[in-house]
């Protein structure tokens, strides 16, 4: 989630109720879920049925009528070309884009029926839009995630700052505390965005393509931070990944997209065949089982007849 939905998440304790249903939030709140706390709860149920999805300067829906359920505890990917629907059902799914048919679900309430900072404590979304203010350190960034737990007047406790050192820790960038974010590499950036995100101590966690125009280094310190995330805790998952092969690595589960279309899911051993990538992907490509999943081998781009 974004600077901006954080703080509307802040504005909406005003009241001190749910927007939705105008009970006391106090009693639906739950202790904060760390990333390796073994005393968690059951892992989340997210999922969207029957849903139909599209912008207002589009003639045609960009997701006409799909469903797909995140398995709990787990991690899916959904990959497919540019265009197929991946960021714009990773948005429904955050409650960025409201359907024009059909419903997100999380453990069984439908999202557009939640208030911002009911659902901001439930479900954390990491952006390609992420922006900051200028000047803006490390450490105060990650203080933001911490909006949705804490009254509008309320300082920030001992349990924000060992949420905040945690989720520092696990996303690797102590030694990046107290720059300031405008002064960071790309890489350094989005280490700093995964480490507010994961200060939100959210049941769920939504990726926007995490790796993308980051050097080698820094997406497989994504991508560690992503095993670690799926290995010590009960956090749903989903990331939109571009390389197919590191959705493979990565993932318990594939969702493939093409044109707005899911065409496959399953395990990666099932849905990264040859038949797949000319379905999906267009190109004619080698496919090899290995111990770290599957290898494939681009061999030429499919072209109209």
């Amino acid at each position: 989630m974004s600077i901006d939905g954080l703080e509307r998440a802040r504005t909406d304790e005003t009241d001190g109720t749910d927007a939705a249903d105008g009970t006391d939030e106090t009693a639906d709140s739950t202790a904060a879920k760390r990333p390796g706390d073994a005393a968690n709860d059951d892992a989340s149920d997210l999922g969207g049925e029957g849903l139909v999805l599209g912008y207002p300067d589009a003639e045609e829906p960009v997701v006409d009528g799909e469903s797909i359920a995140a398995a709990p505890g787990a991690v899916t990917a959904l990959v497919g070309p540019n265009g197929s629907g991946k960021s714009t059902l990773l948005k429904a799914l955050a409650n960025q884009l409201a359907p024009e048919d059909g419903s997100v679900l999380l453990d069984g309430r439908d999202v557009h029926s939640m208030d911002t900072k009911a659902l901001a404590r439930k479900l954390g979304l990491l952006s390609q839009e992420s922006t900051s203010p200028n000047g803006i350190t490390v450490e105060d960034l990650v203080y933001h995630g911490r909006y949705p737990h804490r009254g509008f007047f309320e300082r920030t406790t001992t349990e924000d700052a060992r949420a905040v050192d945690r989720a520092i820790d696990l996303a690797g960038c102590g030694h990046l505390r107290d720059r300031e974010v405008g002064s960071l590499s790309g890489g350094q950036k989005q280490l700093a965005w995964i480490a507010m995100v994961l200060a939100q101590d959210t049941d769920v966690l939504l990726l926007d393509e995490p790796t993308t125009f980051l050097d080698l280094h820094h997406q497989m310190e994504v991508m560690e931070i992503i095993e670690t995330l799926r290995d010590e805790s009960e956090v749903t998952v989903v990331v939109v990944l571009h390389d197919i092969e590191q959705a493979a690595r990565l993932a318990d589960r594939m969702v493939a997209l093409a044109d707005g279309e899911i065409r496959a899911r399953g395990p990666p051993e099932e849905i990264v065949t040859e038949d797949l990538l000319a379905d999906v992907f267009r190109v004619d490509a080698d496919v090899v089982s290995t111990d770290r999943g599957p290898r494939v081998t681009p061999i030429r781009a499919r072209h109209a007849d």
